[in-house]
């Protein structure tokens, strides 16, 4: 099956990285441009873009020229970024065919997941299921099922949750589980984890033993 195309257009090498690392953990597949000019290239050589992420403030050509040139030969959605908030600025963007507007600074998964609802709402991806065990993980409505009995959980066991079951068979240190479900540079206590993979196991009762402890590395995620 052909990855999903995003085109992320910045001109800080640190925000293209940023983007592209979270974007790529959801499986999409990620061209850079550095300003409006490459973008517009970009654009017109790759014919399967399905949304675009689009700086506002970038050398030669600026994100609104951009996104006026795109608006005259395609709908794709256009998600635009700045580090400016005034109001003048939103009304612009949405004039000029933007689909949402973000501030920077913004997390990077709030960003990704209005790129998901975006995408939804387009029609290019659909509603997903993850089903494992007994386990389904409704993604669009953001709950979990056990043996069809709905169980509560936090954010952050949600999140935990569909990243053990997305890699499900592998050893995950507790390192790449701080950089993959708490933030992109977050540096916290292994204990953190700890603690949640308890809580989860409890609310997962039976199939809480899916989650098992690699000693002295993390935990993996399996069903025998």
């Amino acid at each position: 099956m052909e990855k999903i195309k995003i085109l992320v257009v910045d001109d800080e090498e640190r925000m293209q990285k940023l983007l592209k690392d979270f974007l790529k953990m959801k499986d999409y597949e990620v061209l850079l441009a550095g300003n409006g000019e490459e973008a517009i290239d970009l654009f017109f050589k790759e014919k399967s873009i399905a949304l675009i992420i689009l700086d506002v403030m970038m050398p030669k050509m600026d994100g609104w020229t951009a996104l006026k040139t795109i608006r005259e030969h395609s709908k794709v959605p256009v998600i635009m970024l700045t580090a400016r908030s005034e109001e003048n600025d939103e009304l612009k963007g949405f004039d000029y065919g933007a689909d949402e507007y973000i501030s920077k600074p913004f997390s990077p998964k709030i960003l990704v997941a209005r790129v998901e609802a975006l995408l939804r709402r387009s029609g290019v991806q659909k509603e997903e299921l993850l089903e494992v065990g007994g386990i389904v993980i409704d993604e669009a409505a953001h709950s979990v099922t056990v043996d069809g009995k709905p169980i509560e959980l936090s954010f952050k066991e949600y999140e935990l949750l569909q990243y053990f079951v997305e890699n499900k068979g592998i050893a995950l240190s507790r390192e790449k589980i701080l950089n993959n479900v708490w933030n992109y540079d977050y540096f916290g206590d292994a204990r953190t984890i700890d603690t949640h993979v308890k809580k989860l196991r409890a609310k997962l009762m039976d199939k809480g033993e899916y989650i098992k402890t690699v000693w002295g590395m993390g935990y993996k995620f399996e069903v025998e």
